[in-house]
């Protein structure tokens, strides 16, 4: 299911949108006053951030429901500002928006200098390569970020960027997507395993521009370090999100991450194409072993991996359920205040039913679906939260004025809220694949939110991305959609208010909006 705010999500939807976010920290600052706190210095207590020193976060991670591989309790520690020396390697053929395919490996040194390799492939399992991107800068964290809690903004400063073609057909591709003045000077006469340089301190950067090359991702940064309970020990980088439009993606400043890369010396094991990213070269691009497919079948119980984090400063766990039989699903979106979903702020549960469509033609392996959403229930799980919403007018949002913490109420009755900008029912297509971790268990890939809020309420914009993978429960029973089906389709629209407090509703449930955009 996906919100939009009406008559404000078209060109300038997300800097609304983040201009709400400000007003709701507002709103927030206001509201701690009165207690005597300060909003305006680094978030502490139950946050445990300083960035005065490296203290660290203690965070810990539950999984909804228990399966065999997550069993194990994990104490995950965050530092702010994070400590980046090392190498970190991409785990998995990552798919970023267009679709693009690739592997990264990041090297940061002490003295705040970092190489980065990118890797391009032609193909989803990333076994053809196209190209690579050497990368050298510099990275200068600054301050704890008030949009995305536990991330550390940073700023960066590239020095050079050089190029690798690895093939002659890869060459004709490039050479068509660059401006001439790049391909004469640097492709023209281009041998593949030959580095050629694109960019460098003296020089503009329009062939970087041609590529939708950026390296904004270094401006939002977080390391986490998860310690197992039989002692083992895996970090994780998480860079800034990759804007899911094209012509935004080099102005793009990151409020939420990609997938995260593992540190080279402490990765989950086994981890095969850790070892082959690690080893690369720029003449020597990995070549990932081909996986096994996959068997279709959505039906059971999948759940959210880790706490989640999205744009505009977002922190959820989702939780799905589907019947094949009935074509029918339920999802659970619980939402948090912290990076560690470990203070609730509201659940949503969404229903309705679904229908699988063709395979993708742009992503070897993904199938395209159409979701229709026709009930959504909420839950205030917070004071502030259900004082919020019983701000709402009534036949507006639910039963007006009954809004109690942990008290679950239907909005399908007033047929959505206004208030929050729900309006049912609602369509949207998707995308979906399926995987498997390094220990073989199923995994589920469901179709990247865009970036500015909006709806993929038509094929044209039908995802090219995926979203965190989420796990089978093992043993997990399908549970069946309390829901009607009919033909009816959504629009979602979000009004403002009047009062700051309201504003503040308003924001809260964009934000949900731009993540919960069905799974």
């Amino acid at each position: 299911m996906k919100c939009t705010e009406a008559g404000t999500m078209s060109n300038g939807r997300f800097s609304h949108l983040l201009k709400g976010v400000w007003l709701l920290w507002l709103w927030q600052a206001v509201s701690v006053v009165g207690t005597g706190s300060k909003m305006w210095e680094v978030p502490t207590g139950p946050f445990a951030f300083t960035s005065a020193s490296n203290l660290s976060e203690g965070l810990h991670w539950e999984p909804h429901c228990q399966y065999h591989h997550l069993q194990d309790r994990v104490r995950i520690m965050a530092h702010v500002p994070p400590r980046l020396d090392g190498t970190w390697v991409s785990t998995r053929c990552e798919v970023r928006p267009g679709p693009e395919f690739l592997t990264r490996s990041y090297t940061f040194h002490p003295s705040r200098h970092f190489q980065a390799l990118q890797h391009y492939y032609t193909d989803s399992s990333c076994e053809d390569p196209s190209y690579s991107l050497m990368v050298r800068g510099k990275i200068r964290p600054r301050k704890a970020s008030w949009i995305t809690r536990g991330g550390t903004e940073a700023d960066h400063h590239l020095n050079k960027v050089g190029i690798v073609v690895h093939s002659l057909a890869a060459k004709q591709r490039l050479t068509s997507r660059l401006p001439p003045t790049c391909a004469s000077l640097s492709l023209g006469q281009a041998v593949p395993g030959k580095p050629y340089e694109l960019y460098n301190t003296r020089a503009g950067r329009g062939c970087l521009v041609a590529l939708g090359f950026s390296m904004m991702e270094l401006d939002l940064v977080r390391v986490e370090t998860q310690h197992h309970s039989h002692g083992g020990k895996v970090q994780e980088l998480f860079l800034g999100d990759i804007h899911t439009d094209w012509t935004q993606r080099t102005q793009h400043r990151p409020t939420g991450y990609q997938q995260p890369l593992q540190n080279a010396m402490h990765h989950v094991h086994p981890c095969p194409v850790c070892a082959l990213v690690y080893r690369s070269s720029e003449q020597r691009p990995p070549v990932l072993p081909r996986s096994p497919a996959a068997p279709f079948s959505l039906a059971g119980r999948w759940v959210s991996q880790h706490c989640e984090t999205r744009p505009t400063a977002l922190f959820v766990t989702r939780d799905f359920a589907f019947d094949p039989d009935q074509h029918a699903w339920e999802g659970v979106y619980r939402h948090y205040s912290d990076p560690s979903c470990s203070q609730p702020t509201f659940t949503l549960r969404a229903s309705g039913h679904y229908a699988q469509g063709n395979p993708s033609v742009k992503l070897s392996g993904a199938s395209e679906f159409v979701f229709k959403v026709t009930q959504v229930r909420v839950t205030a799980m917070d004071e502030p939260t259900a004082k919020l919403l019983n701000g709402t007018r009534p036949g507006k949002c639910g039963r007006a004025g009954k809004w109690e913490v942990g008290v679950e109420q239907d909005l399908t009755p007033t047929d959505g809220c206004t208030v929050l900008g729900i309006k049912l029912p609602h369509k949207e297509y998707e995308l979906f694949k399926m995987g498997f971790d390094h220990r073989r268990h199923p995994l589920l890939f469901i179709g990247e939110r865009p970036t500015d809020g909006s709806s993929p309420d038509r094929p044209m914009r039908r995802p090219t991305s995926f979203q965190a993978p989420m796990a089978l429960c093992s043993g997990g029973a399908t549970r069946h959609a309390h829901t009607g089906f009919n033909s009816r389709q959504v629009q979602l629209a979000a009004r403002g208010t009047g009062t700051l407090a309201r504003l503040g509703l308003v924001v809260l449930l964009s934000a949900l909006c731009s993540s919960l955009s069905l799974f």
